[in-house]
């Protein structure tokens, strides 16, 4: 499976994006797909978690009530739509595929299949 990030751009404070992450190969058979994201100097961190069939979704605090994670098992896709963005969601976003337990479904190295990143610039 790969998966394909995209959807990034520059964007003033207040304004939205919808990043997109295909998967191509095969179809979604990883327990959980997720978005991290990167910013310069700083380590990956959790954006947003949804389990496979769309049930149960996780957000960090940072982006709750902000952005969503949806989920196109028929289009092999899922989605992040950021909301009310603010100059500290600058970073790189990856999606990512994966079958960790629950409750290490938060970290980056339980997550073997990457996207490559996609860059959100939100300028003040």
């Amino acid at each position: 499976v790969q998966l394909q990030a995209s959807g990034g751009g520059l964007v003033q404070a207040g304004g939205s994006l919808r990043l997109p992450c295909t998967a191509s190969g095969t179809s979604f058979s990883s327990r959980y797909m997720a978005w991290f994201r990167q910013a310069p100097g700083k380590e990956r961190e959790i954006v947003a978690v949804i389990s496979r069939h769309g049930l149960t979704t996780y957000y960090d605090d940072s982006v709750k009530g902000r952005f969503t994670i949806s989920l196109n098992n028929a289009k092999n896709a899922v989605y992040l739509q950021m909301n009310s963005l603010n100059p500290e969601d600058t970073a790189f976003y990856y999606c990512a595929a994966g079958s960790p337990v629950f409750s290490n479904r938060y970290f980056p190295s339980a997550y073997g299949i990457w996207g490559q990143g996609t860059l959100v610039t939100v300028s003040s």
